[in-house]
């Protein structure tokens, strides 16, 4: 059964936390995890490109020289796309990337995530994740405390502005909620601490 560190709010390690099997023991699915960080990052693409065509550049229509015995190449317009500042051909146009994965691949997806940080030792249970003040110092002594260094996605059960406001200053954090964790987060988010309430909360959902 794979386990993780489990420390509390001063970063001393108190124990060990056993995880779900299920969750995180898994062997992780390489191509769904691809599919899913694909997926994700499609949908946050916003589309919004736009550039003029050539039936859609302000050019004049007429023909710019006669056709023959000027010795210079044949020309019809002065918009078409092989001019400077006319038209683009297959111009790009405002468009929706987004598309939807199946329940059964987003679940695969997120476990072999979880179970991929799992193997690696990178996940810390934090037992009690709270903050009694917003500061940012205190919260960056914790992760110090705890051996946690460079990128971390903390992961609360519940939205909480004091965790949230205390560590969103800190470069390389990141707060999330077990209600919205996907496989993209999870895999560049570094190591992952999680409270335990949200553990149990995730472990309830998914397994």
């Amino acid at each position: 059964m794979p386990k993780a560190k489990l420390v509390n709010m001063a970063g001393q390690q108190i124990g060990e936390y056993e995880l779900s099997e299920a969750v995180f023991g898994i062997e992780p699915n390489g191509p769904v995890l691809h599919d899913s960080v694909v997926n994700y990052l499609a949908n946050q693409r916003q589309g919004t490109q736009s550039t003029l065509t050539k039936g859609e550049v302000s050019y004049t229509t007429k023909k710019p020289w006669r056709q023959k015995g000027t010795g210079r190449a044949r020309a019809g317009y002065a918009g078409a796309p092989e001019w400077r500042h006319g038209g683009v051909a297959f111009a790009p146009k405002p468009r929706d990337y987004s598309y939807r994965l199946n329940k059964k691949t987003k679940r695969l997806a997120l476990k072999s995530a979880l179970s991929s940080k799992a193997a690696d030792s990178a996940i810390v249970v934090v037992d009690g994740l709270h903050m009694d003040e917003i500061k940012t110092k205190s919260f960056v002594s914790f992760l110090q405390a705890a051996g946690i260094s460079g990128k971390a996605l903390v992961v609360t059960k519940d939205v909480d502005e004091t965790v949230l406001k205390s560590a969103r200053n800190i470069e390389g954090v990141t707060v999330t909620t077990a209600t919205i964790l996907s496989p993209y987060t999870i895999l560049c988010g570094g190591t992952l601490v999680v409270d335990k309430a949200a553990i149990e909360k995730i472990e309830e959902v998914f397994a």
